[in-house]
């Protein structure tokens, strides 16, 4: 079974090719560049290299969200073309949940955070046992300080990645009470590998959805939407 996976939904654009255990090529870029202007040249450099003719796919594994709201929309655009011109499912995998994936096996707390703005972050609470990834906090939107509490309550080493952390770092060794650790730089940051091993069990569960059907997940209201309902409600 063969599974394209992308990732856009953060300031990382990358791409991966899986083919059952086998991760055959991951192409990830983290440099001053729009996703509208890496993502589908990523894509033509990874076919050419493995020359592999994208109808060999059996489906797509994307980021769902959340994250970045541009992103997402061009992630889940060049999914949703890819699946109905190939006519594959997409396998809509948590940005989060694939964020904690990187650090398959870990014995600590896993806390991803994305910077959501507005004093948010993008975050859930997992860890690995006996091989299984065990979801303790599904992803969600809250402040770094709720974050916290929640570890603090739970007494347990933790470690953080995610691009929240050079942004919360401070905050959180301010605010944590329990042994914690920052993952490096190469473990860090969003992979299109880890959404696509997630997504490949997911398939195997029978979790996917037809181009057609995929929306991207938000999990927050965007910029434009939210003053667009505060001027609503201002003129109420």
């Amino acid at each position: 079974m063969k599974i394209l996976a992308l990732d856009s939904s953060g300031l990382v654009a990358s791409v991966a090719i899986l083919e059952d255990d086998n991760l055959l090529a991951e192409y990830t870029i983290n440099y001053k560049k729009t996703h509208s202007q890496t993502l589908v040249p990523m894509l033509s450099e990874i076919s050419k290299m493995l020359s592999i003719d994208f109808s060999e796919l059996d489906a797509i594994a994307i980021a769902k969200g959340p994250g970045s709201f541009t992103g997402i929309r061009i992630g889940s655009a060049t999914a949703k073309g890819l699946g109905l011109a190939l006519n594959v499912p997409l396998i809509p995998v948590g940005t989060v949940d694939a964020l904690s994936y990187n650090l398959w096996g870990c014995s600590k707390l896993i806390c991803p955070i994305m910077d959501a703005r507005r004093e948010q972050v993008y975050t859930g609470i997992y860890e690995f046992q006996n091989g299984m990834h065990k979801i303790h906090r599904e992803q969600c939107a809250v402040s770094v300080s709720e974050v916290c509490t929640w570890i603090n309550e739970m007494g347990r080493d933790v470690i953080f990645l995610g691009d929240g952390v050079p942004v919360y770092r401070e905050r959180i060794e301010e605010l944590l009470k329990v042994p914690h650790e920052f993952a490096p730089c190469h473990m860090a940051r969003q992979r299109a590998a880890s959404v696509g091993v997630l997504g490949m069990q997911y398939y195997q569960k029978g979790i996917f959805e037809s181009a057609r059907d995929h929306k991207p997940d938000y999990l927050r209201l965007s910029q434009a939407e939210r003053e667009r309902l505060e001027k609503e409600h201002a003129k109420n």
